[in-house]
């Protein structure tokens, strides 16, 4: 009998394994380790101290930039989820079309061409509203940012509704329920689960933004991760070490709720 294909069983897989996990998770751990660091360098370990993150802790500029990036990720992730979710029903709740792969295409652009042609494109149109308008807000950000982010909260909503059993849904029209009412009491509470998880994928994609971020922005909008960039070409101290600790322990609690909301879905009967 012949046994069922498994690439564990390959000769070294465990050990490349290994060799991927250590080439991309040492430096992250040294990062973290190093942020704990008593003294001015991030080379020598000088004892065990919290006076880097005590001084993130006090630093304005810091202080500053992080709430600008939370109001821009959170704003950004609602639009973002907003428009997704629409895009994901028109999508999924429709017959087969001629068209519908190129809806598909244009949806998931973001994700294929590189961020670099993105942030360029968008500063090019976002200069010119600006001459018009005279407007130089946070506005061009929470746009840039929503529509980069539409494809990542697109993913999972989308996802979510191609899985969901339509009998309900038919049912409910059976019984002459509007296509309102419809969606509000059946088709959100089961597809809840996937809004929550392309919002919360929505807001990290948008919150560890540099590129498009550094630009659109203009001077004074400096967010967490472009401020951090521009530290790091002064100066490196353990400060920048601290920030990104906490930064990497906000990213990981959201994409850990987001993973165990996108694997445990709902059950499709009532």
């Amino acid at each position: 009998m012949a046994r069922n294909f498994s690439i564990k069983r390959l000769p070294g897989f465990a050990t490349i394994a290994m060799l991927c996990f250590f080439v991309l998770y040492l430096p992250i751990a040294t990062l973290v380790v190093y942020a704990f660091n008593a003294g001015t360098s991030i080379a020598i370990w000088e004892g065990l101290s919290l006076r880097w993150f005590a001084s993130a802790w006090q630093n304005q500029q810091v202080i500053d930039a992080s709430i600008r990036s939370l109001q821009i990720a959170s704003v950004a992730a609602v639009i973002a989820t907003a428009c997704a979710t629409l895009a994901a029903l028109a999508t999924t709740r429709t017959t087969p079309y001629r068209g519908l792969t190129f809806k598909y295409s244009m949806l998931n652009i973001p994700l294929l061409v590189p961020e670099i042609v993105t942030a360029v494109a968008l500063l090019i149109l976002f200069s010119r509203i600006k001459v018009w308008t005279g407007y130089s807000g946070l506005g061009y950000l929470i746009a840039a940012h929503s529509a980069f982010c539409v494809p990542f909260a697109y993913l999972p909503i989308r996802a979510r509704l191609e899985n969901m059993d339509l009998s309900l849904e038919r049912a409910a029209a059976d019984l002459y329920a509007t296509p309102y009412k419809t969606f509000r009491y059946v088709t959100l509470p089961l597809l809840w689960p996937g809004i929550l998880a392309g919002l919360m994928l929505a807001f990290v994609i948008s919150l560890d933004d540099v590129v498009i971020t550094e630009f659109v922005k203009s001077g004074g909008q400096d967010t967490l991760p472009t401020y951090m960039l521009g530290q790091l070409r002064r100066v490196v101290t353990p400060e920048m070490n601290a920030i990104s600790t906490v930064f990497l322990m906000l990213s990981l609690a959201i994409v850990t709720v987001f993973f165990f909301i996108s694997r445990n879905p709902q059950k499709d009967e009532p």
